[in-house]
């Protein structure tokens, strides 16, 4: 396992568990999703917190750029738009720019994260389909994702990356990347207090419903 740079320090917030008002008698109550608890693992609960956000959509901005091409500067907008058992996708749109989507899977070992990257046509980008795993349990609050042998293969410059995901219920959900040994840095964050009309579907994703 590779040296890990520091990180900044992540406060973890209890678990807000989220109700829903009582049906009307005549009307039978939707299927609660599963809750967390306390015996839950953390990458459990981490998935749990993301879980509770589908089908909402958060306006956000980037907050540190340093060493990097791309330009963040255009209004962000993040929509939890895909949630299955094992799978939840969350595009990014940056302006009118709807070419990014974060997948994050669920796997024997731990959780995954990849970048899928499209063009307006909807055929992918060259670099596309890169990103990593995590390494340890990490928590309910924060995972941290190793880039993997395809991303070290596909950009030999990102062997390093690590990618971290971070999510304060019912407050704040940040992403965030680190080249470590280098300057690169990026971070996104999300006001997750005022849910957002969700934008249009990511290009190429047309055909894909919203779960």
């Amino acid at each position: 396992m590779r040296p890990r740079a520091i990180l900044p320090t992540f406060v973890a917030v209890p678990l807000l568990l989220f109700a829903c008002g009582e049906p009307p008698e005549s009307e039978e109550a939707p299927e609660a999703a599963p809750v967390a608890t306390e015996e839950a693992s953390a990458q459990d609960r981490f998935w749990h917190n993301l879980a509770t956000l589908c089908g909402l959509a958060f306006r956000g901005a980037a907050t540190e750029q340093q060493a990097v091409e791309d330009d963040f500067a255009g209004e962000m907008v993040m929509h939890v738009r895909e949630c299955r058992d094992e799978e939840i996708r969350i595009p990014l749109h940056v302006g009118e720019n709807r070419s990014r989507t974060w997948i994050l899977t669920q796997t024997e070992d731990g959780l995954r994260l990849k970048h899928d990257h499209r063009h307006e046509d909807g055929t992918e980008e060259e670099v596309t389909q890169y990103g990593g795993d995590t390494e340890d349990e990490g928590s309910a609050g924060r995972q941290d994702f190793y880039a993997d042998e395809f991303t070290a293969e596909l950009l030999p410059a990102a062997a390093t990356n690590v990618w971290t995901i971070e999510i304060s219920p019912g407050r704040s959900f940040a992403y965030q990347l680190v080249r470590e040994g280098t300057d690169r840095r990026v971070r996104f964050e999300f006001d997750l207090t005022e849910p957002v009309d969700p934008p249009p579907p990511p290009w190429g994703h047309e055909d894909r419903p919203a779960t």
